[in-house]
Parts: C-alpha cells; structure tokens; sequence
C-alpha cells in the first residue's frame, strides 16, 4: 500500500505525448511528455508562442487536448470540466471580484463548495494571515497595492486546498523589488504548505529562483527539463545555452575528438578544447557556449587551457562587477564579466586583449 502511495506520489501529475492543435494541422505542443512529483515547483520556460501558456490553458480545462493525456493522481482529467478538477489558479491580472471584500474573495471558492460557514470564517482568516494581510479582510481589491491584490489571488488559490497550483504569469504586472519580494513569498508558501505547482513564465532569473525542475520549451517542444543548476552549467543544446542566463556563442568547426572533449578550430586559425554535447562526427560545423562570467583577461592568477585574442570594443560599470565587450576576427561579439576590484584592466578601444577559459567551462554544440 505504502509502494502504490509512493508511486502515485511519484507520478502525481502526468503528461502523455500530449499536442495541441487549433487548426488540425499545425502543432502548437508538439507531443509533451513529463512526471511531476506531488508538492513539486516545475516551471515552464520559453519564448512567447513556444506552448507554454498552451500546457497550462489544456490542464485548467480552457482549451481542449487534441492528442494525448493528462492525469492528477492517477485519473485522466482531460475530458472533465473545469470546475471538477481541483484546480486552484493565480493570473497575472489578480482576477479579484471587485464588489467583494477580500474576505469575501477569499470566501467565495469555499462558497462554491458548499464549505460550512464557520469553517469559511475559520479558513479566511487563517489564509488571510498566511499571506500576512490577516488586517486586510474588508478592504476592496481597488483599496490594495499590486503586491497585496497578487497576495489575496494566491490565498484565494490555495484556501479550497486544490490538487495543484497555476500560475500564469503571476508576477508580470510588479516592479522589479516588488516581484523578488513576491518571488521569496510564494516560494516559501510552498515550502511550507507542499502545494504542487506548475508555474509559466518568460523571466529567466524568476525560474532559476523559485523552481524546483524549469521545462524551456521552443516551438512546442521542451528543449530540456532539469533543476536550474542542470540548465545552466549543463546545458542539452545550444537553444537552451543561449536562452538561459547570459551566454557567447562563437562559430567554429570540429576538427577532432577525444572522449568527451572536441578540438574546436575558430575564426582566425585559433584552436580551442570545449566539452562535446551532441557532437559525434569529427569534422563539421559547430558553436562553442561559454558564460562571460566564466572568461577571464589575461594576465590571471591562474591557468587557462583555453586563450583567444580579440580586439576590445567597450567597457561598461554594472555595480558590482564591469562587462567588457570584444570583437573576433569574424565580426562577432563576445563580453566578458569580471568583478568590479582593483585588478580589472582597463583597455583603450582596439586594443587587443587575451581572453581565457576552461575547456569544462565550455560547451560544443552540433549547428545541425
């Protein structure tokens, strides 16, 4: 009994070779497979139009599936209406019934459910101090800040104690401050009450943050499903080295392997070593992906078994630590990110500069 409660655990929330086409021809999701594990924070990650808000319009019940399945411990609830899914959601656009008090809000889904009323009464004001407005409940959502409005749709969300949790873009209508402190809200609601939540979003650093698993989807397919730390030092392909966090990508061609590693010849005769990905011939083109904050200037403390010249174009102060962009011998770009300290050299426009880097800093991707 217990291996069967593990297992659904395991498996609480189940995607199968799902598509979605709204003209029977073309594919907006192209056949969408994943495992969610009961209390787990995945988030979708893509481009607008790549079928993340898709995925999550299919699993509301908004819009139908055209192929596949999706179960909630267990059950298929492809076919079942909205309201029979146990779904709890939170928008971008707070969707508060603006007549009702924000106890009332948070009331009305208890309501619908025929919930007793001192049980209402109980519930409210627990969520209520659970988002830390337990003072806010005959307010209207007009007499609210966003930060507070985003607050009362995610209690409204979570008092019904649904099955799962939708975001859709929760946080995209806050400032900047307002979104991080909302951010380290909603993730350590999570940790504390174990909802499961399927999470979609354009902002990078907002999945990296908050997700347990991020899904970066482009043109309906998902690209690679891993834990943040997985996307981002080891990326499947260069979409997803490019998408996630900052990234140069440079032009090259193999000219030979050597177990896990490629002989990369780049523009202007230089040879480098870089980590092979999806790399299996020993000739052809390829693009390198290395982080800027993995690149250094010469001279360095330490060794390097990667070193490329490249002629210095500017240098921009961030706070805490300088960009430095450089051209290659074949026109392109790259910026380098050092700490901002004594020893950051300063370069005069033109100037050549040697840049360096491990070979397992960086990665060899296949241009196919």
């Amino acid at each position: 009994m217990q291996e069967t409660e593990a297992l659904v655990d395991q498996n609480f929330l189940q995607f199968t070779d799902v598509k979605k086409s709204y003209d029977q021809e073309t594919l907006v999701v192209k056949g969408f497979n994943l495992d969610v594990t009961k209390g787990e924070f995945i988030t979708l990650l893509g481009p607008s139009g790549s079928g993340k808000t898709t995925i999550l319009m299919m699993m509301a019940g908004f819009e139908g599936v055209t192929h596949g399945d999706i179960k909630i411990a267990g059950k298929s609830i492809t076919r079942l209406a909205p309201h029979k899914r146990n779904i709890g959601m939170v928008f971008q656009n707070y969707a508060l019934f603006p007549h009702m008090t924000v106890a009332e809000n948070l009331a009305y889904p208890l309501q619908v459910r025929k919930v007793g009323k001192a049980e209402q009464k109980e519930r409210v004001d627990k969520y209520l101090n659970l988002v830390e407005l337990g003072e806010f409940g005959t307010r209207y959502p007009a007499q609210l800040s966003g930060g507070q409005k985003q607050r009362v749709a995610l209690a409204r969300a979570l008092i019904f104690r649904p099955d799962l949790v939708l975001m859709d873009e929760p946080l995209g209508a806050l400032d900047k401050k307002l979104r991080e402190q909302m951010q380290f809200e909603i993730k350590s609601l999570h940790e504390r009450l174990g909802f499961t939540v399927i999470y979609v979003t354009h902002d990078q650093s907002e999945a990296l943050t908050m997700s347990d698993r991020i899904a970066v989807f482009n043109n309906g397919v998902v690209q690679q499903c891993a834990p943040p730390n997985d996307l981002y030092e080891r990326p499947d392909n260069a979409f997803v080295a490019d998408f996630i966090g900052e990234n140069n990508l440079i032009s090259g061609k193999i000219v030979g392997l050597n177990g896990d590693k490629a002989r990369v010849k780049l523009s202007g005769g230089t040879q480098i070593e870089a980590h092979k990905v999806d790399i299996e011939n020993e000739t052809g083109p390829c693009t390198i992906s290395v982080r800027p904050e993995k690149m250094f200037i010469k001279p360095t403390k330490h060794e390097f078994d990667n070193e490329i010249e490249a002629k210095f174009i500017a240098r921009h102060y961030v706070g805490d630590f300088i960009r430095y962009y450089f051209e290659l011998p074949d026109g392109s770009e790259i910026h380098v990110k050092l700490l901002n300290d004594q020893a950051a050299p300063k370069f005069g426009r033109g100037e050549v500069g040697k840049l360096v880097w491990l070979s397992s800093d960086c990665f060899a991707f296949n241009n196919s």
